[in-house]
């Protein structure tokens, strides 16, 4: 899984620059991209999958790239653009109940779910959320989501610029009501 294409996401360009781009589906705080740094140091390639509930609840789960085998209905949130890229997977069934929510990955002390990377370092990933406006969901809507299937035929999203956030506020920033004129 980890053939995300040539080169890290430093050195790659990224198309869509001088128009409204579609946003992204996923985004990572500073603080877990920085963890997920030093994972990435210790186990290779890493990816996630937004676990559907169960035993560890609605967690992201980090795995090193390819111990968890994706399905050809999950489908790719985002490749987050730390080290080569971490994918960011959820089941198609799950997508379809959160598909007009955007995922902030973030990271709290605590104790992360029994397979995830990070279960030893005394933090844990969360997911976080925030609702795609409606102007972000028309555009949304116009994009078709990239499937684990599209993946394993060869397909990769478009490189948009960044998914890290400095904090999950600055993807969930509560909106002002417009002020009356005159």
């Amino acid at each position: 899984m980890s053939d995300l294409g040539a080169g890290t996401f430093a050195e790659r360009s990224f198309a869509h620059r001088n128009h409204r781009a579609t946003p992204h589906r996923a985004l990572i705080t500073q603080a877990a991209a920085e963890l997920l740094e030093r994972l990435q140091q210790r186990h290779g390639a890493l990816m996630f999958h937004q676990s559907g509930g169960c035993c560890d609840g609605s967690s992201p789960m980090c795995y090193p790239d390819g111990e968890f085998l994706v399905g050809d209905r999950d489908i790719l949130l985002a490749v987050f653009d730390v080290g080569d890229g971490v994918p960011v997977w959820i089941s198609g069934s799950q997508f379809e109940a959160w598909k007009h929510t955007q995922l902030i990955i973030d990271v709290v002390p605590g104790r992360g779910g029994g397979f995830s990377v990070e279960a030893p370092e005394g933090m844990r990933f969360l997911s976080r959320g925030r609702a795609f406006t409606d102007e972000e969901n028309e555009l949304l809507n116009g994009s078709k989501p990239l499937t684990g299937r599209d993946f394993a035929l060869g397909g990769r999203p478009p490189m948009m610029g960044t998914h890290i956030v400095a904090q999950a506020v600055d993807a969930c920033r509560i909106p002002r009501p417009a002020t009356p004129s005159g």
